[in-house]
């Protein structure tokens, strides 16, 4: 099973499309990938209004007009951002689907994802990507899109846990997936400066997503 599958929408109708598609190999590639990774961290530090153009050209190493053949604007660039990390999560859920076992192999990625997120301090910029969402209509929807499609692989690997249809999983485990979701950008989001609060709430959050994933492996027991 693909989890690219029809039922999921398309994520974007933007040219960073393009961006999840081009050769791991290829050198346009790469440098997107150098350019993004600078623009993720100017715009943790700096924030999406603080962080110029110019700012993220001089983080990248390029001149601006070099800079802006590759984006047009900040908007396309935290597009590219969420296409990046989206086409990350689907190389990840293809792992899951092709599980013997796709509710231990969930439970293995969020503990990964929630170490992974926390140590490379996404939060910040996820912090700010969904607080810019709430001004900008385009970032917005780009997040509602990524939302869904995460819903989307976690509603597919149900599926398989199950045996029920997909349109049968998405009744029964839609809230359940949409919930995992939340709990996982949230806890990318915690502050950091308290190290025994985080990890006080790393068990927690782990423990209702155990949880969650419990009530599903429950139903295909049942058959």
């Amino acid at each position: 099973m693909n989890v690219h599958s029809d039922w999921i929408p398309a994520v974007f109708n933007h040219p960073a499309d393009a961006i999840a598609e081009i050769s791991a190999d290829s050198p346009a590639d790469q440098r997107v990938a150098a350019i993004l990774a600078a623009a993720r961290q100017a715009f943790a530090e700096k924030g999406f209004d603080g962080a110029s153009m110019q700012d993220l050209a001089r983080a990248a190493g390029m001149s601006v007009g070099n800079f802006y053949r590759y984006f047009a604007s900040k908007a396309a660039i935290v597009e590219a951002l969420i296409a990046h990390d989206l086409a990350e999560m689907g190389h990840d859920f293809e792992a899951v689907l092709g599980s013997d076992d796709p509710i231990a192999a969930m439970r293995q990625q969020v503990r990964a994802k929630l170490v992974k997120h926390q140590c490379s301090h996404d939060g910040a910029l996820w912090a700010e990507i969904t607080a810019t969402s709430l001004r900008k209509p385009e970032i917005g929807i780009a997040c509602g899109h990524m939302e869904t499609a995460i819903a989307g692989y976690l509603t597919q690997a149900f599926a398989k846990a199950t045996g029920l249809t997909l349109e049968q999983t998405r009744k029964r485990f839609g809230a359940h997936a949409a919930l995992m979701v939340m709990l996982v950008k949230s806890s990318a989001m915690m502050p950091q400066h308290d190290e025994q609060m985080r990890s006080d709430l790393n068990g927690l959050i782990l423990r209702i997503i155990d949880q969650t994933l419990d009530e599903v492996a429950a139903s295909g027991a049942k058959g």
